[in-house]
């Protein structure tokens, strides 16, 4: 039997996922054939299959059943709310992690939380998730009422209550980074209208000057203003190609091509070390590189030594805050 992991790579490099609509059937009609169609329209599914995780060990004069209904509310806005106008099937829903470690309380219903997000995208002909994004945001302010649902209108983002509203706020921003990221891999710039939506977000977000933080450029250098921002600079628009050959041309070549794929991904990493010397230590690239390092050190720990040495070069340079890692698997 064809899995549908193969079924999805019978689309070439030209079906870009998402976006062209034959393709789309054509995946349709390959998983049909897979299944018998009974009901073929319930396998339709949302865009995220996101796992949320609540830790909340520090706060203290709550009941548990609130964070155990905060955990449920938050997983059913990430995986229920449509986001896009795609129709996904079950087993094209992008992988992704959201975990609350809450910090304080404040009473009034206010909580703060250091938020970590990461994404995930199967490579073709493999079960392997190559990590995409990994970010931890360090300061999220909310108020959450148990049994309140949670709101999100993207024509009116600060709701009728700031600091309910930048619970979603965030929690839709990080979605549309995340769909981005995902849909450049799969097509060259085809996340642009995904972070574009993120940065309307950041343009219309909540304010609370005592509480919410991280949508303004003064509040940081790293927070999610900066990081949108990057990703629509025409500076640093290369990120883009350089996210499409890392995926599209690179790792899910690996198994047919791994020559060539291998060469694609330094070329990859060649286009970021130019992007580096031109606009030093940018967010993204910092982000591209914690998500990457594991994966880059043993993808080229097998690699032929002319390959192993260029990596090895462009990597330390790159990051070097991974060199000892870099240095053991390459050397």
């Amino acid at each position: 039997m064809v899995s549908p992991t193969i079924s999805y790579r019978l689309c070439s490099a030209s079906c870009i996922r998402h976006k062209q609509l034959f393709c789309r059937r054509l995946l349709c009609l390959l998983f049909g054939i897979l299944f018998p169609v009974v009901a073929f329209h319930s396998l339709k599914a949302q865009e995220l299959q996101a796992q949320v995780r609540v830790i909340h060990d520090r706060i203290k004069g709550v009941d548990d059943a609130t964070f155990q209904r905060f955990q449920a509310d938050v997983s059913s806005f990430l995986n229920d709310r449509k986001w896009t106008s795609d129709n996904y099937l079950p087993y094209e829903r992008i992988q992704c992690n959201f975990v609350f470690n809450f910090t304080q309380y404040a009473g009034d219903n206010i909580f703060s939380v250091q938020l970590t997000v990461q994404s995930s995208r199967p490579i073709y002909n493999t079960n392997y998730q190559s990590p995409v994004f990994n970010y931890l945001d360090q300061n999220v302010s909310f108020r959450y009422i148990i049994n309140q649902p949670l709101e999100f209108n993207e024509n009116r983002i600060s709701g009728n209550d700031a600091l309910q509203a930048n619970l979603t706020a965030v929690l839709a921003y990080y979605v549309y980074i995340i769909l981005g990221l995902d849909a450049d891999s799969f097509s060259p710039r085809g996340g642009v209208p995904y972070f574009q939506k993120a940065q309307y977000i950041v343009n219309n977000a909540p304010e609370d000057s005592r509480y919410i933080s991280g949508w303004k450029p003064f509040e940081g250098n790293r927070n999610r203003y900066w990081l949108v921002d990057n990703l629509l600079n025409n500076r640093l628009q290369i990120f883009h190609s350089v996210m499409y050959q890392y995926y599209r041309l690179g790792l899910d070549r690996m198994y047919d091509d791994p020559v060539n794929a291998r060469m694609s991904i330094l070329t990859s990493l060649s286009s970021l070390y130019t992007m580096n010397q031109d606009n030093p230590n940018t967010m993204i690239l910092q982000l591209f590189m914690l998500a990457k390092a594991d994966e880059l050190a043993n993808l080229f720990s097998d690699a032929p030594l002319n390959d192993k040495q260029r990596a090895l070069q462009i990597l330390t340079q790159l990051d070097p805050e991974h060199t000892s890692l870099y240095t053991q698997k390459l050397q």
